[in-house]
């Protein structure tokens, strides 16, 4: 089942409709709701974002790429993302200190998994530069 963005956008616009009625009343119920249609939205994406993870794991092996590479980007990706969405939630519970260290431990994890990575790249580069006799 394709997920359309018709779909998630009248999802959100009415989650944002019902949160901003709620959040003067119960602005507890108004968070429960931002992160229950926070969450269904990922959830809906689960089957594309699968798709898209095979197709790029495809191309990594037609091009001959050594899938640990292929592997540690898309961690990084996903840390980005999940770093991302825990921080907005944050933020709309009103605690943009807490959302700035999520951000701030995401950005720490991404570039200690991006290390070994920028060492290949180093190393291929320095062996392409040749040597002064």
């Amino acid at each position: 089942m394709a997920i359309d963005i018709l779909q998630i956008v009248s999802l959100g616009l009415i989650a944002t409709f019902l949160v901003a009625l709620l959040k003067e009343q119960k602005s507890n119920l108004a968070f429960l709701l931002t992160v229950f249609v926070g969450c269904t939205i990922f959830l809906l994406l689960v089957d594309q974002i699968s798709e898209i993870l095979l197709m790029l794991r495809e191309m990594a092996e037609g091009a001959h790429i050594q899938m640990v590479y292929l592997e540690t980007m898309l961690k990084i990706i996903g840390i980005a993302y999940i770093a991302e969405f825990a921080a907005q939630i944050s933020k709309d519970a009103g605690q943009g200190a807490i959302a700035a260290k999520i951000e701030l431990g995401g950005k720490i994890v991404i570039l200690a998994l991006a290390v070994p990575i920028l060492t290949a790249i180093i190393e291929a580069v320095v062996s392409l530069i040749p040597t002064a006799r």
